[in-house]
C-alpha cells in the first residue's frame, strides 16, 4: 500500500491541490525564465508543434491543470508557462515541482535568458516596462527579477540563452528540444475560377487559362477536372505537362526554404475561367507531382460546383 504523501502548504499559504496521478500522465513540461528572453515566442513554438499551452499559470494550479489534462485531453502533450507575472505565487514553483515528481508527474523544465543589454534592448523596442520596474530604472527592474527567479534557473533541465537568437532560430532550438521530429510543412493546392475572385490566404498563384478549355467542347462542359475524359483532354493540351514540370520544381525549391521563415503551411492557388476543368485537372496534378517530392498535400477545389 503507497503512503500518502505529507500534506504541504505552498509559500503563499495555498494549500497543496488533490489529485491522483494515474499511469498514462503525461510530462509536464515549465517554461519559465525572464521577461523579454523569449518566452510567449517559445510557448507559440510548442502551441504548432501540438502542445496544450496554458500561459501565466499559477503555479499552485499546476496540479489541477494536470489532473483536468490527464481527464480531457491526454494525448496531447502539456505545457505551462510560469514567470514572475503571478507575483508572490511565482515562489511556490519550487515546492509545487517537488510535490508533483513526489505523486508520479514527470516534470521538465526549460529556462529562457538573455544578457542585459539584450533585454534592454528588446524592452525599449517594444516600449513596454519591465513588470517589476515600478518607479525605478529598467535595469532596475531587471534586476529584482533575477533575484527571484534564480533559484528556477539552477533547477532547470535546460537554460537558453537568447541573447542572440532570433525568433526563428529560437524556434529551431525549442522545436529540437522538445519535438520528435519536425513538423511536415502542410501544402494545400486550390483550383478556383478567376470570374470568382483570387483566393485570400493564396501564397502562389498560378493562371492555367493558356490551356485548351474543357468548357468548349460539349461532351466535356457538364464534366469536371476530376474525371479522366476532362484531366486527359487538359493534361494532353499543348504545354501542360511543361508548364507542371517546371511549376512543380519552382515550388518545390520555394517550399525547402520556407521552414527556415517559420512557416507551417502553404497555400498554391490554381485558377482558370471558372474553376470547373482546367484549374481542377492542374491542382490534381500539381498535387500528384508535389506528393512524389515528399511534401504532405492537400487538394480542394473552392469552385468545382459553382455554375
Amino acid at each position: 500500500m503507497t503512503e500518502e504523501p505529507p500534506a504541504v502548504t505552498y509559500p503563499s499559504g495555498i494549500p497543496r491541490p488533490q489529485f491522483d496521478a494515474a499511469p498514462q500522465t503525461p510530462e509536464l513540461l515549465i517554461l519559465t525564465g525572464m521577461s523579454g528572453a523569449g518566452r510567449t515566442k517559445a510557448a507559440a513554438v510548442l502551441s504548432d508543434l501540438g502542445w496544450y499551452v496554458v500561459d501565466n499559470l499559477p503555479p499552485h494550479l499546476l496540479g489541477g491543470l494536470v489532473t483536468a489534462h490527464i481527464a480531457g485531453e491526454a494525448q496531447r502533450d502539456l505545457a505551462a508557462v510560469v514567470d514572475v507575472r503571478g507575483g508572490r505565487f511565482f515562489h511556490d514553483l519550487d515546492p509545487v515541482v517537488d510535490d508533483l515528481e513526489h505523486r508520479g508527474v514527470p516534470v521538465r523544465m526549460i529556462f529562457l535568458d538573455a544578457s542585459d543589454a539584450a533585454l534592454v534592448k528588446r524592452f525599449e523596442e517594444a516600449r513596454r516596462p519591465h513588470p517589476l520596474q515600478q518607479d525605478g530604472t529598467l535595469l532596475e527592474g531587471i534586476a529584482r527579477e533575477r533575484a527571484i527567479v534564480a533559484d528556477a534557473r539552477d533547477r532547470a533541465d535546460l537554460v537558453i540563452d537568447t541573447s542572440h537568437l532570433n525568433v526563428h532560430q529560437l524556434r529551431d532550438v525549442m522545436t529540437a528540444e522538445v519535438a520528435d521530429e519536425t513538423p511536415a510543412l502542410q501544402v494545400n493546392v486550390q483550383s478556383f475560377g478567376f470570374k470568382n475572385g483570387i483566393p485570400a490566404d493564396a501564397d502562389f498563384v498560378a493562371d492555367v487559362r493558356f490551356l485548351d478549355n474543357p468548357h468548349w467542347v460539349p461532351e466535356l462542359r457538364p464534366l469536371t477536372g476530376l474525371e479522366a475524359p476532362v484531366r486527359d483532354h487538359v493534361l494532353g493540351s499543348e504545354g501542360a505537362q511543361a508548364f507542371l514540370d517546371g511549376y512543380a520544381s519552382v515550388i518545390d525549391g520555394a517550399l525547402k526554404l520556407y521552414r527556415a521563415h517559420d512557416k507551417h503551411a502553404v497555400t498554391i492557388g490554381v485558377g482558370c475561367t471558372g474553376g470547373k476543368h482546367r484549374s481542377v485537372a492542374i491542382a490534381e496534378a500539381l498535387g500528384t507531382a508535389l506528393r512524389d517530392r515528399g511534401y504532405a498535400v492537400r487538394t480542394t477545389h473552392r469552385d468545382r460546383g459553382a455554375s
